[in-house]
């Protein structure tokens, strides 16, 4: 299930504004180079930021995600007529042989449980030709990436045209590891109007996801830190067998 930040349309319609720095896409680019991708899948695509730039290099991309109301928000972007948009989850794909799927930023931890992370990494394998890879990301638990989720460390305000004013922080409401939960929080100038969404993600340990992803028929061939988070990431890339 998707949280309210994304299936929110009010939300889901300013979440680029708010987080417009996305450097950490830069890899994924680059490994898509890499394995000279001609089709990619883009779990969790949210509001098309990563296929938008697969498709601004002649990519072939389709992004699913669950949350209707920023897959929305995607279908609105210049461009988006490049891109396949599906709404629903790793589970539910139609037949599609690619070359690379994909699972950028938070997208791995967002699936909380077992059963739904597992059909999730059977169904990225599935929608791989053989030889195809998934590459996704995960925070090390040890780094303790939630101390820092915080109003004082985390408030801003953005000026969002069309929008106006909106404040914004991140409040950590609960640490019951493997799971940590967060609520954010919008505050609307323009009306006074107030939203928040609670989020859940799991933090698991690189050897329970190599083993999941053994588990369910990849072979894991790397596992590196994020080139601009150096110690609170794990990047997995994993292949499906040719054989």
């Amino acid at each position: 299930m998707a949280n309210e930040g994304f299936t929110d349309p009010r939300l889901a319609a300013i979440y680029d504004a708010l987080d417009p720095d996305r450097g950490d896409l830069d890899a994924y680019l680059g490994l898509a180079e890499r394995f000279g991708a001609q089709r990619v899948l883009d779990i969790g695509c949210g509001t098309g930021v990563f296929a938008l730039l697969l498709a601004d290099r002649g990519i072939e991309v389709v992004g699913v995600d669950p949350a209707r109301a920023s897959v929305e928000v995607a279908r609105a972007k210049p461009g988006a007529e490049r891109v396949r948009w599906l709404d629903g989850d790793a589970t539910t794909l139609p037949p599609l042989a690619v070359d690379l799927a994909t699972m950028t930023a938070n997208v791995a931890q967002h699936i909380t449980t077992r059963d739904a992370w597992l059909g999730t990494l059977r169904g990225a394998y599935e929608a791989l030709r053989p030889g195809g890879h998934l590459v996704f990301e995960t925070r090390v638990p040890s780094a303790r990436a939630w101390e820092a989720w915080t109003r004082e460390a985390s408030y801003g305000e953005t000026e969002i045209p069309g929008v106006g004013r909106v404040a914004s922080w991140h409040q950590l409401t609960d640490v019951t590891l493997p799971l940590v939960s967060f609520r954010s929080t919008c505050v609307f100038a323009a009306d006074g109007r107030t939203l928040a969404s609670d989020s859940t993600l799991v933090f698991r340990e690189r050897e329970e996801a190599e083993a999941d992803l053994r588990a369910c028929g990849f072979t894991v061939q790397d596992v590196r830190d994020a080139p601009d988070r150096p110690g609170r990431e794990y990047v997995f890339l994993a292949s499906r067998p040719r054989g």
